[in-house]
């Protein structure tokens, strides 16, 4: 529906499994919800099987998202008007000045540029993030090829292999702890002599007698036939190139949230992360929350990402009927 037709309780905006959880507890609520969604592929639609996915023993990351997208469909009936192929251009805060209730306008468009907008009183924000890509010739032609960007979704299909971590900081250094329980070798691959991780995060991590470091180091290529074989580098300063070889590759060079629509009416830090309460999941902004790998929180996993959203899901509900 469009905003001049009515005023939903709540927008949800992003269709991950932070999405996804908001929108099935919004409907058991009966909360008049808006659920907007490019699509329901969040990052873990390309894993080729997700082993954490508390309930559920093995599936693959396309199962997992039809999976989701069923449950929602599956409850959301009258109460949630699921949107997709639409992105959000912006939201605006219609709120008065120490409003008694708060009111949105989000701003969206499909894919034909068709431009529409719709009112809430309040707002939730599970838009995720991005894997930063790894800049080395190759790298998209061995991606699920032994290159992977999730150590905690497709780490176990390398047991007992060597493998190779990219990055330096605390991402980097949680996967090869976790990669290092069940590999043959983990060597921690990062472009700088300097790590951005914690100093004893990294001195743990780095006495794990199965552990190798090379630091000052530029990934250069992907090498491999079918599969991953390893890949070449360059040191810093230098026009030699060396080989490591290894069968799995983890990318852990950061994340980049997809929140450039939301910079108006919340506050996002440098690394572009929407500040949440970790306690109710509200933003600085009256009305808002957010939940999964948009927001500043410590950890992201899928079932975290859940989990903070049903979390928000009460307090909203909270916040909209019993204040």
């Amino acid at each position: 529906m469009n905003s001049s037709e009515n005023i939903y309780d709540l927008i949800i905006i992003g269709g991950g499994p932070a999405g996804v959880a908001a929108g099935v507890y919004a409907s058991r609520k009966k909360l008049r919800t808006l659920f907007l969604t490019t699509d329901f592929l969040g990052q873990s639609s390309v894993s080729e099987g997700i082993e954490n996915w508390i309930g559920t023993i093995k599936i693959s990351g396309t199962d997992l998202s039809k999976d989701l997208e069923a449950h929602l469909r599956a409850y959301a009936g009258d109460i949630v008007d699921i949107k997709t192929g639409i992105w959000v251009k912006d939201i605006k805060n219609l709120s008065e000045p120490s409003p008694a209730s708060t009111l949105f306008e989000v701003t969206t468009k499909d894919y034909s540029e068709k431009e529409s907008s719709y009112k809430g009183k309040t707002v939730l924000i599970t838009t995720g993030s991005t894997r930063r890509k790894l800049p080395a010739k190759n790298a998209d032609v061995f991606e699920h090829k032994g290159l992977t960007y999730c150590a905690t979704c497709d780490g176990p299909i390398f047991s007992g292999q060597d493998v190779a971590v990219i990055g330096g900081g605390n991402a980097a250094f949680e996967s090869a702890a976790q990669l290092a329980a069940y590999c043959k070798s983990v060597t921690i691959v990062n472009r700088t002599d300097k790590f951005r991780a914690d100093p004893v995060t990294v001195e743990k991590v780095c006495a794990m007698p199965n552990m190798k470091v090379v630091t000052g180091v530029v990934v250069e290529e992907i090498l491999g036939d079918k599969f991953v074989s390893g890949f070449t580098y360059k040191k810093d300063g230098s026009d030699v190139l060396e080989t490591l070889a290894v069968t799995g590759i983890f990318v852990e060079i950061g994340l980049i949230p997809n929140t450039s629509f939301a910079k108006e009416v919340v506050e996002i830090d440098a690394y572009g992360k929407i500040a949440v309460d970790p306690r109710t999941q509200q933003t600085k902004t009256a009305g808002i929350w957010a939940a999964g790998d948009c927001t500043d929180g410590l950890y992201h996993q899928n079932n975290i990402a859940a989990g903070d959203a049903v979390k928000a899901l009460e307090d909203i509900y909270v916040n909209l009927f019993t204040r």
